[in-house]
């Protein structure tokens, strides 16, 4: 198993605890903003790098 899959396996398991322990409101807002949080940390050219991968295409 690749290394993004293990986390994205540990990412929906942690989810599915907090839907249970957490009323659904304050898990939609973890589960939302830690990653808009960590963007938000990052310096513009981090950001900049980070859209230009996403926009990269299959065979570039």
């Amino acid at each position: 198993m690749s290394t993004n899959t293990k986390i994205a396996v540990g990412g929906v398991a942690v989810g599915l605890l907090l839907l249970i322990w957490l009323p659904w409101w304050v898990t939609l807002l973890i589960v939302l903003g830690v990653p808009a949080a960590a963007y938000l940390t990052l310096d513009p050219s981090q950001r900049r790098r980070l859209r230009n991968r996403g926009r990269r295409q299959i065979g570039r």
